[in-house]
C-alpha cells in the first residue's frame, strides 16, 4: 500500500508530496516518536487522533482511520529520515514549528519526558529545519497548555 509513498520519498529529487501523503508522512513520524519508548499507549494514540482531528479538520473516526493508515506506514517505513524529508519539503516553516509542538505533545501526554523520545526529538527537529531554540520553545508551549 505505501510502496509507492516509499518510492516517491527515495527518489533522488523527489517532488514535493501531495497533501495525501503529507498527512501520513506527519501521522506516522508522531507514531514513530511515540514508539521509540517501547511504549505505545492509549494516551499517546488519542494524542495523535487530537493532532490529526485539530490541523486537518478530521472527526474523530477519519483521525483514527488516518492514524492506522500512519501505524502501518511506520512500521513499513525503512527510517525516519524519508518522514523528515517529506514533511520539510511540503511545510513552511512556521507550520514546521507547529509539527514541532505536536511531536512535544505526544512525547509529553503521559507527563514522562522519556530519554529514548528526547533524543528522537532532538534529532529530527534539524532534520525538519527546525533550530534546537525553535523546538525548545515549542516544547515550552506546550508545557504551559
Amino acid at each position: 500500500m505505501f510502496a509507492d509513498l516509499f518510492k516517491r520519498l527515495t527518489a533522488p529529487d523527489p517532488a514535493p508530496l501531495a497533501d495525501a501523503d503529507a498527512r501520513v508522512a506527519l501521522g506516522a513520524l508522531l507514531v514513530r516518536l511515540a514508539r521509540t519508548d517501547g511504549s505505545y499507549d492509549q494516551d499517546e494514540i488519542a494524542q495523535i487522533d487530537a493532532v490529526m482531528m485539530a490541523r486537518y479538520g478530521l472527526c474523530k473516526t477519519d483521525a483514527a482511520t488516518l492514524r492506522a493508515q500512519c501505524e502501518t506506514a511506520e512500521t513499513e517505513a525503512p527510517d525516519t529520515v524519508r518522514f523528515t524529508r517529506a514533511i520539510k519539503d511540503a511545510v513552511p516553516y512556521e507550520d514546521r514549528e507547529a509539527v514541532i509542538e505536536a511531536l512535544w505533545s505526544v512525547v509529553l501526554v503521559d507527563g514522562v519526558r522519556d530519554d529514548h523520545e528526547d533524543a528522537m526529538l532532538r534529532m529530527v527537529a534539524p532534520l525538519l529545519g527546525v533550530t534546537d531554540q525553535d523546538s525548545h520553545k515549542a516544547r515550552l508551549r506546550v508545557m504551559s497548555r
